[in-house]
């Protein structure tokens, strides 16, 4: 099923009230708040939240306070999309008695990487089998942010964390991130993307996409954490831009399986000049500090060809011969 393109504006966004309100008590330089609020910018009416447990669903909703101007659910670390999918269930169940007011309501679930690539992933993967529609988003801030900054199958290879620290026996973590959206692809679900804060009108556009697709649909949002990523609080959302120009994490859509780079990437395809080096996104993020040292030069090097091969692929998949 196609897509609707969708182009949002500065004036469209000004326009329309705060769903996700300040007043909670994120870290500055939080760009997953950035993306919270973003996300509730591109709703399309009624609305229920569902958001398993970690460091949003806490800021947000400290008792007796909340953040949410929309119907919203906190629920386990592990469930956020089985919580949907009873929601879904529940209102498809409302409108065959006649009981919904609103002709339709749409569901969203939110979790991190801990709640999406780990603990999460059994529930989500259920959920969209079954194929609920609901939209579920991964705010990615790359490691168990909430508790202690532990590594997640998020976390880069490389980064050092309170469970993967660099030092003599280890340097960071040594396991690669998790491919979650292509595994997302796999489920053959109806609408699958990436998105940066950066670019926010293409995180709205792909909001709106995963709204109005029948069935279940999932959205990967880079979501820097100063805190965890050791990083000046100032460059959350440069850090966001930098991931996507260096290719560490490039902006595409899925839709019915097929691939097709948004805009940003596509534009590093076809003029590879503009592609940056991944020194160039790790550089400040004290969590990598470690690998410019000259015993670690290999890591980098490392870091800067599987991120190539990944991309070599990535272009593959869209169908796309990169220029040289």
């Amino acid at each position: 099923m196609a897509t609707q393109e969708w182009k949002f504006t500065t004036k469209d966004i000004a326009e329309k009230p705060d769903l996700f309100l300040s007043g909670h008590r994120a870290c500055a330089g939080c760009a997953p708040t950035v993306v919270l609020r973003l996300i509730m910018k591109a709703i399309r009416g009624p609305t229920i939240v569902t958001q398993a447990t970690g460091c949003m669903e806490v800021v947000s909703s400290i008792y007796p306070y909340t953040s949410w101007a929309v119907p919203w659910l906190h629920t386990a670390f592990e469930t956020a999309a089985a919580n949907a999918s009873g929601i879904e269930a529940a209102l498809k169940a409302l409108k065959k008695k006649g009981k919904l007011k609103h002709e339709h309501v749409d569901v969203i679930a939110i979790a991190g990487d801990g709640g999406t690539y780990d603990i999460g992933f059994q529930a989500l993967s259920g959920a969209v089998e079954r194929g609920h529609d609901f939209l579920f988003v991964l705010y990615d801030n790359e490691a168990y942010m909430n508790t202690g900054i532990q590594r997640s199958g998020g976390t880069p290879k490389g980064a050092a964390t309170t469970t993967s620290p660099a030092g003599t026996a280890i340097p960071g973590k040594l396991e690669y991130k998790k491919p979650i959206a292509d595994i997302m692809v796999a489920h053959e679900i109806p609408y699958v993307a990436t998105a940066s804060p950066y670019y926010w009108r293409d995180l709205l556009a792909k909001v709106r996409k995963g709204l109005e697709v029948e069935g279940p649909a999932f959205l990967h949002v880079l979501a820097p954490c100063p805190r965890g990523w050791r990083s000046d609080q100032a460059k959350s959302i440069e850090y966001s831009r930098l991931a996507v120009e260096t290719c560490v994490f490039p902006l595409w859509e899925a839709v019915n399986g097929q691939y097709q780079l948004s805009v940003a990437s596509k534009l590093i395809a076809l003029a590879p000049q503009k592609k940056r080096p991944v020194t160039d996104y790790l550089q400040g993020q004290g969590r990598f500090r470690h690998l410019f040292t000259p015993k670690n030069k290999h890591l980098l090097e490392e870091f800067q060809r599987v991120t190539d091969e990944r991309w070599q692929r990535l272009l593959a998949k869209c169908g796309i011969t990169a220029k040289t």
